[in-house]
């Protein structure tokens, strides 16, 4: 089995700024060279994540509302009274999630379903610059 690992530049806008990140994995799959096997996407953040999602704007705004719902950034974080840095309610949401994806792909090809893109979710009060690794896994 080969293993080859590149990784996927990005802007974000923070404030739950999600990202359609599909076409990045989709041209990392095919230059790796690899027929069958999976990929994995990391993001080494700790107010970043990775999911799936039909990426259109009505599923984009329910998914930004639950969790301003369930996890709001005015609410009082401990993380906060510590740092003083107001990004508490992002470490959070971000472990709801979790800071990795696998999607097998065959042919070079990801096997999404229709509707499923990969997306990636900035959560912190601010604009970064990211760098997603991506690792391939097959042959």
């Amino acid at each position: 089995m080969a293993v080859e690992t590149m990784s996927i530049q990005l802007s974000a806008r923070g404030d739950a700024d999600v990202v359609n990140i599909t076409d990045q994995v989709s041209s990392v799959v095919r230059e790796s060279g690899l027929n069958d096997g999976i990929a994995t996407i990391f993001s080494p953040s700790a107010t970043t994540a990775l999911t799936t999602i039909e990426f259109e704007s009505g599923c984009i705004s329910d998914l930004k509302r639950m969790f301003d719902e369930i996890l709001p950034p005015e609410r009082n974080y401990q993380h906060n009274l510590k740092w003083g840095d107001g990004n508490g309610h992002s470490h959070v949401r971000a472990a709801l999630l979790k800071s990795s994806f696998t999607v097998p792909f065959v042919d070079r090809r990801l096997t999404l379903g229709t509707w499923q893109q990969i997306i990636f979710v900035d959560f912190d009060n601010r604009s970064r610059r990211r760098k997603l690794v991506v690792q391939v896994m097959g042959e």
